[in-house]
């Protein structure tokens, strides 16, 4: 897994963002999935953070993927540009 990777719904904005745990990567891998709400000209509106085993998080990201939701670039975060 790269060490960001960003899902969008496929009707709407509903954003998760997946990254990785740096504390717990080398022994036993973690991933944050961070699920939010990208608005224009604001902060983003961040709703919930799951944190969820390397192998989970991966069966997540296709699960979503299957369901219709596209890779898409980041959508806050210091990736973005103000």
């Amino acid at each position: 897994m790269a060490r960001e990777g960003w899902l969008q719904a496929p009707a709407g904005r509903d954003t998760k963002r997946f990254c990785r745990d740096p504390a717990s990567w080398s022994q036993d891998p973690w991933v944050f999935v961070d699920s939010g709400l990208p608005l224009p000209d604001q902060p983003p509106l961040l709703r919930t953070r799951q944190r969820l085993h390397h192998a989970d998080a991966r069966d997540l990201w296709r699960r979503l993927r299957q369901q219709g939701w596209r890779p898409v670039p980041p959508q806050w975060g210091a990736a973005v540009d103000p």
